[in-house]
């Protein structure tokens, strides 16, 4: 599969100003060089405000999938997931460019990202898609809350042991008492899941891995199933209990709250450079020997 990219967006880390402030001479060589090579540049309004120049079109981020055939996004993990997210009804695929701490989702560096853009837009490229999951929370009969992760669904307590009840397409799994659960796609299998013990899932795997938080029993352990699954947590007792998604926002829960979880429709695209390697890629950011 190929794109013809005519039309490129970028996008900073839009929701932190004293970051774009940072990366402004970044972005800034960044869009002029786009610009030198012909293409339509497109800017996300936060951003622009930080590049010095005006020969590009501005917009809002909800609309920049609409305006452009390649979205290139400075920042680190946490701008690609809001991002990934925020366009996740659009075809047009990401590119990172690390500004962050650890960079699994960015493979760019700044030092040499024109020379690699270069070759992305001729078509030197890797492309990946990566799922999505889809949330509700059910009070009663009714749905009160929806979200969209890239990374993971967290439920958990703010102050002590929460106790969940899981069932995987209707079958009773356990009933549990810890700090709380991590419901995980295989991109988020390298962030709050990992810390918490779960497994690393190669992108490619249809799954979803449902990792417990410090759980008061020890024998209960992380397990995967199939990504067609649909996972329905209870809230049998807790104190300030909340779910959030990716770690970029929250939802408070009452006992009795029942949250569905199941893969979302939509998958991103993510391009990588031609030499990319998931397991290089880990090794780097993991230190492993």
């Amino acid at each position: 599969m190929s794109f013809p990219f005519s039309s490129v967006a970028i996008v900073g880390k839009y929701m932190d100003e004293n970051a774009l402030q940072q990366m402004q001479s970044d972005l800034t060589r960044l869009a002029h060089h786009l610009l030198q090579q012909g293409l339509h540049v497109c800017v996300e309004e936060n951003t622009a405000k930080f590049i010095g120049y005006d020969g590009f079109v501005v917009t809002d981020l909800d609309r920049i999938g609409e305006k452009s055939d390649l979205v290139i996004v400075m920042g680190g993990d946490g701008t690609m997931l809001s991002v990934g997210r925020a366009l996740r009804e659009s075809a047009a695929p990401l590119v990172g460019i690390n500004r962050g701490r650890l960079g699994f989702l960015t493979d760019l560096q700044t030092d040499n990202m024109l020379v690699e853009l270069d070759k992305i837009l001729a078509g030197e490229y890797q492309i990946e898609s990566r799922m999505l999951l889809q949330s509700s929370v059910m009070r009663g009969e009714s749905s009160i809350y929806h979200t969209v992760a890239l990374n993971d669904v967290v439920i958990k307590s703010a102050v002590r042991l929460i106790e969940l009840e899981v069932h995987v397409d209707g079958k009773f799994v356990s009933r549990q008492r810890a700090d709380g659960l991590i419901l995980s796609t295989p991109t988020g299998t390298t962030a709050y899941a990992l810390s918490a013990g779960g497994p690393i899932m190669h992108p490619d795997l249809d799954a979803i891995s449902i990792v417990p938080i410090s759980p008061h029993t020890l024998s209960y352990r992380p397990v995967s199933v199939p990504a067609e699954s649909t996972i329905e947590v209870t809230v049998v007792s807790a104190t300030d209990a909340q779910i959030n998604f990716d770690g970029q926002g929250q939802y408070p829960l009452l006992p009795g709250d029942r949250i569905r979880i199941a893969r979302a429709a939509q998958k991103i695209q993510l391009l990588h450079p031609q030499s990319y390697c998931y397991f290089d890629m880990l090794r780097n950011k993991l230190n492993w020997g």
